[in-house]
Formats: C-alpha cells, structure tokens, sequence
C-alpha cells in the first residue's frame, strides 16, 4: 500500500487560528498527561473530566488533545477506510486488512497509517508547544523514561505539568478487553497493567502529590467524582507563575502592541 501523505501546509493551516491564541490561550502553558493501561478507559475519563464535545478535540477549558487515535482516525477517513467493512472500527476489520493499514508489512519502505499517525501527533504536539497552548496528552505512563523527558521539555518552556492516572484493577481490565472486537492477548493486557502500576509511585514524585490525580475507573458507565472535577479545575486554573512563562507572556503582549 503506497501512501503519501503531505504533513505541510494544510496541516499548519488547520493550526494557525489556534496557534494565533497564543497568550491568550484558556488553557494557556498547561500540560495534562493521561496514563493508564488498555481497558482503564482513559478517553471516557477525559471527556467527564475536561468537557471534550465529541469529534471536537478541544476541551472547554480551552486545552487541545494530543492523541495519535484521533489522527489515525482522520488518515483512515481521507485515504476513504470508511467503506472498509466495519468502517472506521478498526476492531471489527479482517485480519488481513488490519495487518496492513494498522500494522504495516516490517519489510515494506512504506510505514503503515499508525506510523504516520504518531508522526502527525508530534507534529501536532510541536505545533502546540510552539504556541504554548494548553494540551492534554494522552499516553499509558509505561514509558516512564520518555515521559519524564517530555515534561522536563515542556517545563523548559514553562509549562506547568500534571497527570491524571486512571487506574482499574487487572480483572476489571482483561474484562473489558474480552468486550472488544479485536482483544488484546491476556498477556499483553497483564503485562502493561503491571509496567503501569509499578510506575504509579515514580510517576507520582516526578509530578508532586499536588500535581498528580488517580482517577477509580473500575466501575463501568459510572460519572467521575465531583471531588475529582474539583481538583481538576484548581489544577489548570493556576496563572503561570515560572519564570520562563511569565517571561514568555511579557514578550508575546509586548509583541502585541506594536
């Protein structure tokens, strides 16, 4: 499957108005990361938590979504994988096709449409960062060491960072797995739930109790605790108060002006 895709100018044009916010961004120098294993329902939670309309990738507190599935999602529908049986459901997909939009051939010069979809993320991510906008990344904290670089990245920039950790029990995780179309191997889904839950500590003193919040998502369908929203709204509602964001802000109004 040869595909090519231009990451060029339509893309920096869709970003333009957003970026133009600049310091006068809602969720303006705000990083919120997401982490959680398969089956924790980590898109459920964000939507409860952060107000994100459905098929609109900001929230109403005004920060953008950074997730490699919404991007994928938009190449399948512009290379018309619509009309693939089970449409944009890529769980309800044959095999075959699956292994070669999705996966991808290892040997092929061509990279399948989740590569170019992680590809596109970052560049979003980079986009947004530019700007500082307010972003919530989503991800599954297995990673730590690439996490940890990430928001010491940000926070070079002045970014405050915080993370929500929705976390479930491994039954109720291989559960929800058995629910899906298109399961997961059991192994996989207990291997990443312990790789996630051994870092739950580091990825609590990286982030300070302050900045850190563990979301229960073992019950199914089930509102997110108003304590929770609380704790939320206090965390992204802080002003900047680093000297490279107050710093950032000054020389972006004084640029404003002229």
């Amino acid at each position: 499957m040869n595909i090519s895709i231009n990451m060029g100018e339509p893309f920096v044009i869709k970003l333009m108005d957003l970026l133009n916010e600049g310091v006068y961004d809602k969720g303006i120098l705000k990083a919120v990361f997401m982490a959680g294993g398969p089956g924790s329902g980590k898109s459920y939670v964000a939507k409860q938590l952060f107000g994100i309309p459905d098929k609109i990738n900001v929230s109403v507190s005004g920060l953008k979504t950074v997730n490699s599935d919404t991007e994928f999602e938009y190449l399948l529908k512009k290379y018309g994988f619509e009309t693939v049986g089970g449409g944009l459901d890529i769980d309800l997909w044959p095999d075959e096709v699956f292994q070669s939009v999705a996966v991808g051939d290892e040997d092929s010069e061509t990279p399948s449409l989740r590569k170019y979809a992680k590809l596109l993320t970052k560049s979003r991510k980079e986009k947004y960062s530019q700007g500082r906008l307010g972003m919530i990344i989503d991800g599954t904290g297995h990673d730590y060491a690439k996490l940890s670089k990430e928001k010491k990245q940000l926070e070079k920039l002045g970014y405050d960072c915080f993370m929500v950790f929705v976390n479930t029990s491994l039954e109720v995780a291989l559960k929800r797995n058995q629910l899906r179309a298109r399961k997961l191997p059991d192994a996989i889904v207990i291997n990443s739930h312990k790789q996630i839950q051994q870092n739950i500590g580091k990825l609590q003193r990286i982030f300070g109790s302050n900045n850190f919040l563990v979301v229960d998502n073992n019950k199914v369908a089930e509102d997110v605790n108003p304590k929770v929203h609380k704790s939320i709204r206090r965390m992204v509602g802080r002003k900047p108060t680093s000297y490279q964001a107050v710093s950032w802000i000054k020389r972006e109004l004084q640029k404003r002006k002229r």
